[in-house]
């Protein structure tokens, strides 16, 4: 008996399904998740399905694959719509739309746990004590952003470590950056004061802060506090060009986000402009994932629900089209936020011209996108016709190792596809191996690969996701694809295609020879676009792998053996230096030496003393 699919199937179902709201999940023969969805009424919703003609191309393909159904009914239409949001992160059905970008924004914290507050860049949870403001667009609007505090507030960003430690000002003071409150050179006070001022700048307050700046310094000059009046004149100088040099400065919004979406040829850009304290703190664009046919207040939907799932929603949203459920989404965003979140379409005013600006943004961006993805389908098309591939590969890896003489050995993996550089899902590998022999670079490959793979095996072993790669490119000649060809083999993982790209004659770039395990080594031409191609994989590979090997190399050699001491903090590691000069000669002295520098009681000098004599 043949089963049923795809109309007949779903009329079935029709059968017991009642009016309540609900999710419901299409799936495929192999009981791979096609599509969720949420119903206000699920017997109303899933009839449509049931109907044979009158479907876009996308939703007829789907329900042609459709070999059985699940539901799940709800209390509400708001959970219907929350349980659906749950579902698709988890399962990244084929047929949703899916936002891919992951990655948190950052914030500008000013951290309250010292007596002198702290400003500095901050990302993930917000558990640090302290006020957060964001978020930023990026990492490099919140350096800007850092820098013209600095300049204005002159705030300390120094760690509270480094504070204790300093004896003399440091090179921000010397160039008007910081007021050095860590010798003393302001007072507690005033130093809170000005902190107070950049709090009122980041709230968008700039007006009135320049306007008492103004009055203190006529009143210092007044009394002849002629240094101090230069002082609050290169103040104002600051805040005079940070107003100038910011793009945007809505004077009637101060606090929102303005979403523009511009779909053209299967594909859609969102540009997410983020305003707060009446001034932008950057933009990002977003390329969500579609799945064929979708309208443009589906697509909306979507990606509000799956942004706002791990971004604090603001107290307004300013979209360029409106949502499929603009009451619903207001209503979760509001219940997210612990307030009232306002979300509109403007038609008229201030209002309107943001949106109009970030649709702009958004349909240049799609378009810069379009023409960039024409160019690497037709490099990745190349690159299946060189390397006799089955098709164009969609995800490419490509590992590199890195190391001096075996030490601070990390492994680095880069990952490209139809689109470029994917760099959120580049990965950092410490080569954890105590039986690594210094220097093995085929033991670090093992490593690596084992890491990566075995831990793919566990999340994804159906492959259902995208964080399989199509092709692997390992920097290397026969020697490591046969190593690596083993590696894979224990792991039950030989389908994947690798290609060793080693060096050629007198180790030429452009000399590049290829290995494939068991075939002979071949060349491409010199001129050949798929070689620079794959130039170009090798070489971000290897830059990924340096920079990591170096910053772990810089953090080792900054690191001070007094740091690995439980119960050393600050002022006990300054103290210790101050009388000895530097760790080393600490791990030199003995204990009695050690019980007579200052603050430094018997049972510490003792655990100092048993340190450096366990290591010695």
């Amino acid at each position: 008996m043949t089963q049923k699919t795809g109309h007949a199937l779903i009329q079935d179902y029709l059968r017991t399904l009642d009016s309540s709201p609900g999710v419901y999940r299409m799936l495929d023969a192999q009981q791979a998740v096609l599509y969720v969805g949420k119903a206000r009424d699920l017997r109303a919703r899933v009839s449509n399905y049931a109907r044979p003609s009158g479907h876009s191309g996308r939703i007829a393909r789907m329900i042609r694959e459709t070999a059985s159904m699940m539901f799940l009914t709800t209390n509400t239409e708001t959970e219907a719509l929350l349980l659906e949001q749950n579902l698709i992160k988890q399962l990244k059905p084929r047929y949703n739309v899916l936002l891919r970008d992951d990655k948190s924004f950052p914030n500008i914290l000013v951290a309250k746990s010292h007596d002198y507050p702290q400003i500095k860049k901050h990302r993930g949870a917000k558990s640090e004590k302290g006020d957060y403001y964001g978020p930023f667009a990026s990492a490099g609007a919140v350096n800007r952003t850092l820098t013209q505090l600095q300049r204005v507030f002159l705030l300390r960003n120094c760690t509270d470590s480094v504070f204790e430690s300093r004896t003399r000002p440091c090179l921000l003071f010397q160039i008007k950056r910081c007021s050095a409150p860590c010798v003393g050179r302001i007072s507690a006070p005033d130093y809170n004061a000005l902190v107070n001022d950049a709090e009122r700048f980041l709230q968008g307050k700039t007006t009135t802060i320049q306007s008492d700046l103004a009055a203190e310094m006529a009143r210092a000059a007044e009394n002849m506090e002629y240094e101090r009046a230069a002082a609050l004149r290169d103040r104002i100088k600051a805040l005079t060009a940070v107003q100038s040099v910011q793009a945007i400065n809505p004077k009637g919004v101060a606090e929102a986000d303005i979403v523009a979406l511009h779909m053209e040829g299967g594909q859609a850009c969102v540009q997410v402009f983020f305003i707060r304290g009446n001034q932008s703190w950057g933009n990002r664009d977003f390329y969500p994932r579609l799945g064929g046919a979708e309208s443009p207040d589906e697509v909306m939907q979507a990606f509000l629900m799956q942004f706002y799932d791990s971004t604090p929603p603001p107290r307004q949203i300013l979209l360029s089209h409106p949502p499929e459920d603009p009451d619903l989404t207001a209503e979760i965003l509001s219940e997210r936020a612990r307030r009232k979140v306002e979300v509109a379409v403007p038609l008229r005013g201030e209002k309107s011209d943001l949106v109009t600006n970030a649709l702009r943004n958004a349909r240049e961006s799609l378009a810069r996108r379009m023409s960039e993805s024409a160019t690497q389908l037709r490099l990745l098309e190349g690159l299946a016709d060189a390397f006799e591939l089955p098709a164009p590969p969609r995800r490419i890896e490509v590992y590199d190792n890195s190391h001096i003489m075996g030490t601070n050995a990390v492994g680095g993996m880069i990952v490209a596809g139809a689109e470029g550089w994917i760099k959120n899902q580049y990965r950092k590998f410490n080569i954890k191996g105590t039986e690594i022999t210094p220097g093995d670079d085929f033991g670090m490959m093992k490593e690596v690969l084992t890491r990566r793979f075995t831990r793919l095996l566990k999340d994804d072993p159906d492959r259902q996701t995208e964080a399989w790669p199509d092709l692997l490119l390992i920097d290397g000649g026969a020697g490591q694809v046969s190593a690596v060809h083993e590696i894979m083999a224990e792991l039950g993982v030989e389908d994947i295609p690798m290609i060793g790209v080693a060096k050629g004659q007198d180790r030429d770039h452009g000399k590049e020879e290829f290995h494939r395990h068991g075939q002979r080594p071949f060349a491409l031409r010199m001129n050949d676009p798929v070689l620079y191609f794959v130039q170009r994989l090798r070489d971000e590979a290897h830059r990924w792998a340096i920079g990591t090997h170096r910053a772990k190399r810089a953090k080792s050699q900054m690191a001070n053996p007094l740091d690995e001491i439980a119960g050393i903090g600050a002022s006990r590691k300054r103290a210790l230096l101050q009388h000895f000069g530097s760790a080393k000669a600490v791990g030199r002295a003995g204990l009695t030496d050690l019980q007579a520098a200052p603050g430094i009681s018997a049972a510490m000098a003792q655990k100092v003393y048993d340190h450096f004599n366990a290591k010695g």
